[in-house]
């Protein structure tokens, strides 16, 4: 079985470019039993950090970027280390490049993969701002609180809106080709730690209703999309992803309260402490996403 990991981040404001290629390869780095990826981007945060939770958790991986690693960073000095790593430096606008570096396969055409190899797990990188937010003129525009998969989807900004495409095709490729499962993971902002994205001014995150993820648990939020046993969902589903707590202060009534006083909280749902605006509940009841940083449980880097 192939399978296929997929990271994109991209846009007028953010335009790194992150995709993950995962498929089974019993004759490479046969001392390790995982799966042999070849991560695009791997320089990036989030890259980094999905190379060392994979080789960690028995994965071999090939890092393919179009620069050179940043030595002093611990994440990329960890994969350099690991006897299961190799780095390959390409510029993924070169076609024939990305054929010759991936044996033939086209990362971004995830049509021609699913053709060519038979590839029918993708998980793909999505955002919060999928429903307006942070990039938004007029900042968000929330229908209840907190916000879940059930929440319209109306971008109005080049971002979110290309997001949104994305998961558009992901509908359409299941439609083709029924066997292929697609998960579409809206990532809140990804920080190595609370801390740095608390604001001394709670008006200053707004935007981003004070959200945020540890990217240690987002590169585990992906793997888990691809690694999920048969038959916790079927085609396409898109899950948020963010820690259960807010990254402010006040709790979540103040905010509520002064920020957002018309917003009804959705039927049957409570908002208690500094409980997160963005609900991450499907991922953790599908996926078996749970939230953890170093300094709270099992550290992944």
């Amino acid at each position: 079985m192939c399978s296929a990991l997929t990271l994109r981040h991209r846009g007028i404001i953010n335009s790194e470019v992150l995709e993950i290629l995962l498929k089974r390869d019993k004759t490479a780095f046969e001392v390790f039993a995982g799966m042999k990826i070849a991560v695009t981007g791997c320089n990036g945060l989030v890259g980094r950090h999905v190379v060392v939770h994979c080789l960690n958790e028995g994965h071999a991986v090939v890092g393919i970027d179009h620069s050179d690693p940043i030595l002093d960073e611990i994440a990329v000095r960890r994969a350099e280390e690991h006897e299961a790593y190799s780095f390959v430096k390409v510029d993924l606008r070169d076609y024939d490049e990305v054929v010759r570096v991936l044996k033939g396969c086209d990362a971004i055409e995830v049509t021609f993969l699913l053709q060519q190899l038979g590839i029918n797990r993708i998980a793909q990188a999505s955002t919060c701002n999928v429903v307006q937010g942070v990039y938004s003129k007029n900042g968000p525009n929330p229908k209840y609180f907190p916000i879940d998969e059930d929440h319209p989807c109306e971008p109005d900004e080049p971002y979110g809106l290309s997001k949104l495409i994305a998961e558009m095709q992901a509908e359409c490729i299941v439609r083709r080709w029924p066997d292929v499962r697609i998960a579409s993971l809206r990532l809140h902002w990804a920080l190595p730690s609370r801390l740095h994205a608390v604001r001394e001014n709670p008006e200053t995150r707004r935007a981003d209703l004070w959200g945020w993820v540890h990217v240690d648990a987002v590169a585990n939020a992906f793997l888990l999309a691809l690694t999920a046993e048969e038959g916790r969902w079927k085609g396409h589903e898109a899950f948020f992803i963010a820690a259960p707590d807010l990254a402010d202060e006040h709790s979540s009534a103040e905010l509520l309260e002064r920020f957002f006083p018309n917003v009804p909280l959705k039927e049957g749902k409570k908002l208690e402490g500094r409980a997160s605006l963005v609900c991450s509940d499907k991922a953790q009841r599908v996926l078996g996403w749970v939230h953890k940083v170093p300094d709270e449980g099992e550290e992944f880097t």
